[in-house]
């Protein structure tokens, strides 16, 4: 058993490799430091969802939430979560929401017609928000 090794007689010259060479799937770099990614997948996990649910019966009552409102949804809940709160009713105008403030869900909507004699069972808190 003999082994080659193959000498190369003059020395190539190395190629600096550019970034993201040879990678198909990778995101070009921007201008956003660590920090701010960081930050902005913080806020994101601590915003309010709306289920699947709640969706239906907003849509289903021709009920629009804008960014402005759903802001003060996400402050409402934050507020509930900071007094140890776990099932919220949300009081918003003539807007009920019931919230899960452990997965920061409102898991269903009603407007002011449906909200008359209804009774609310398994909540522990209600926030009103101005």
């Amino acid at each position: 058993m003999t082994n080659k090794i193959n000498y190369i007689s003059q020395p190539q010259p190395v190629k600096p490799v550019q970034p993201n060479q040879g990678k198909q799937n990778s995101r070009p770099l921007t201008g956003s430091s660590f920090a701010e990614l960081l930050h902005k997948e913080v806020n994101k996990q601590q915003e309010v969802k709306l289920s699947a649910h709640a969706q239906k019966r907003l849509q289903q009552r021709n009920i629009v939430l804008t960014e402005a409102d759903l802001a003060k949804i996400n402050q409402a809940v934050q507020r509930a979560e900071a007094k140890g709160a776990k099932d919220s009713l949300l009081l918003y105008g003539d807007l009920a929401l019931i919230a899960s403030i452990k997965n920061k869900t409102v898991v269903t909507a009603m407007d002011g017609q449906s909200i008359k004699e209804h009774v609310f069972t398994n909540i522990d808190s209600a926030v009103i928000i101005k």
